[in-house]
């Protein structure tokens, strides 16, 4: 439950470091805002949300001043390892539309019936509105930035008829669709197809390190770091796209082509999980700066985020030969693999030009002239897993179980941590053991045997992957921070269960 009296005084204080963490409603003019608003309303009219679609559902509209749904989300859902924090990510991306109730609740294996009591007991409403909240900022986003006709938008935004999208837009903003386009300003200098969106962030935001360590870790041909933007290819439910991020003051540009525009929400939340632009940097440092080891870096560099994942079975694939293949040779082999069988981009930019090959396509091809017959053999075993769905990374996987399957299939542990750190959000990983942590660990003076460094990183719970960034940043060349120098040895496949 929120708690009125530290909500209250976070609205009198207008700071922005509060938005999206909860919103105000105004009983008398129906209306809800952003903490920050520079409204003010009585005490005795506010009423607080733990989400838009919270307030959406309690018959409120948008606050036309300081677009509440555009704030930046909650950090609370990749804090959370339970069915509510996963449920929340599944929802966000895309998942309820695409597949129903019925599926979300497949996927993370309860009842529809049970998952929005679930829901409904922690946020206030089911995940039908909390997807009717993402579906109508979406199509606030498609009439404000592109040319698409209203009829395309509403079915772009996911909305099952325009009936249902004017009906939303109008409770929503109290506007009509063709208000809202003609009350936007149309960027110029916007190439055709392309959409522009900024993505918001809570300061403070290191964007240049995000930056460099993609830098440090780019496979040619899929990814590329030029002038301050980081291009990449987006595998998405409905086709391909192209991205090109720039962190600005304040916020993240984001240039979307995607082949499908129904694909426009899943692209922007792949993007925010990429640069964990949810993050609470200030409950971080908070916590870090109380520790002497951290605190001289943590001022150094505020708002230090830890790299997410654009692609999760990519990133699992590209990890393993990482894992399997020393120094250099894992991006080498990765950029072949890319050249010979990964899908060209309809529409390539610069350098980026395909998307990672499929795990299917990497279990049924021959990769004996890339890799040693060994090498070859665990790359297949790992890949055939996760086009079985033996081997599943997404929003709605358990952490603590898929690290467990990650290890079984032949990964290391600091392999299986590093995946579950970037591709499930997790904000409490420490790789204890891995080359960067021992490296960075050693230039501070610190002792690096495993006892130790595990007794002095309980003192960052839970948030120890900030931590673990914090001390990988010290690496000049952020290269070879977790990968063994060394292949180990295959294990049994993973059985299903």
């Amino acid at each position: 439950m929120l708690d009125f009296e530290r909500c209250w005084r976070a609205t009198l204080s207008r700071d922005t470091r509060f938005d999206g963490l909860f919103y105000s409603a105004v009983i008398t003019t129906g209306i809800y805002c952003r903490p920050s608003c520079p409204g003010c309303p009585m005490r005795k009219n506010v009423r607080f949300y733990r989400s838009a679609a919270a307030a959406q559902e309690a018959g409120y509209r948008a606050c036309k001043r300081c677009n509440p749904d555009a704030s930046p989300g909650s950090p609370e859902w990749n804090l959370r390892a339970d069915v509510v924090g996963r449920a929340m990510r599944l929802i966000a991306d895309g998942v309820c539309d695409r597949e129903g109730v019925a599926g979300l609740a497949s996927q993370l294996g309860y009842t529809a019936r049970h998952l929005h009591r679930l829901l409904t007991a922690e946020i206030g409403v089911g995940p039908q509105a909390l997807a009717r909240a993402q579906r109508a900022q979406t199509a606030r986003i498609l009439l404000e930035r592109t040319g698409l006709r209203i009829t395309d938008v509403a079915m772009a935004a996911g909305f099952s008829s325009v009936r249902q999208f004017n009906d939303t837009i109008a409770a929503v903003f109290d506007r009509t669709p063709t208000a809202l386009r003609g009350a936007a300003s149309s960027p110029t200098g916007q190439a055709a197809g392309t959409v522009v969106v900024r993505l918001p962030v809570r300061e403070p935001f290191d964007g240049p390190a995000l930056l460099r360590f993609f830098a440090a870790h780019a496979i040619p041909g899929i990814e590329d770091i030029d002038n301050g933007t980081y291009r990449r290819g987006l595998r998405l439910p409905y086709g391909a796209g192209v991205v090109a991020l720039t962190p600005r003051p304040g916020y993240v540009e984001a240039q979307f082509r995607l082949e499908d525009i129904r694909d426009l929400a899943t692209a922007i939340h792949r993007c925010r999980c990429l640069l964990d632009l949810d993050a609470d940097p200030l409950a971080v440092a908070e916590l870090l700066a109380g520790e002497p080891l951290m605190a001289p870096l943590v001022a150094a560099h505020p708002g230090l985020r830890v790299p997410g994942s654009a692609d999760p079975e990519e990133l699992l694939l590209t990890t393993a030969l990482r894992h399997i293949l020393p120094g250099p040779q894992g991006s080498t082999v990765a950029a072949a693999l890319t050249r010979r069988f990964g899908r060209p981009l309809p529409f390539p930019s610069g350098t980026v030009t395909h998307l990672f090959p499929t795990a299917r396509t990497l279990a049924e091809a021959s990769l004996t002239d890339l890799l040693d017959d060994e090498a070859a053999v665990l790359l297949r075993r790992i890949a055939t897993d996760v086009a079985d769905h033996e081997l599943t990374l997404s929003d709605g996987s358990d952490r603590t179980e898929t690290e467990y399957r990650l290890t079984r299939a032949g990964l290391g542990g600091d392999s299986a941590a590093y995946l579950v750190m970037r591709a499930l959000k997790d904000p409490d990983v420490f790789l204890t053991q891995a080359p960067g942590t021992g490296r960075a660990l050693r230039s501070l003076g610190q002792p690096t045997d495993p006892a130790s460094t595990m007794r002095r990183a309980e003192h960052w719970r839970p948030w120890r992957s900030y931590a673990l960034m914090q001390l990988w940043n010290l690496c000049p060349d952020g290269t070879h921070l977790f990968a063994p120098s060394h292949r180990t040895a295959p294990q049994p496949a993973i059985l299903a269960s």
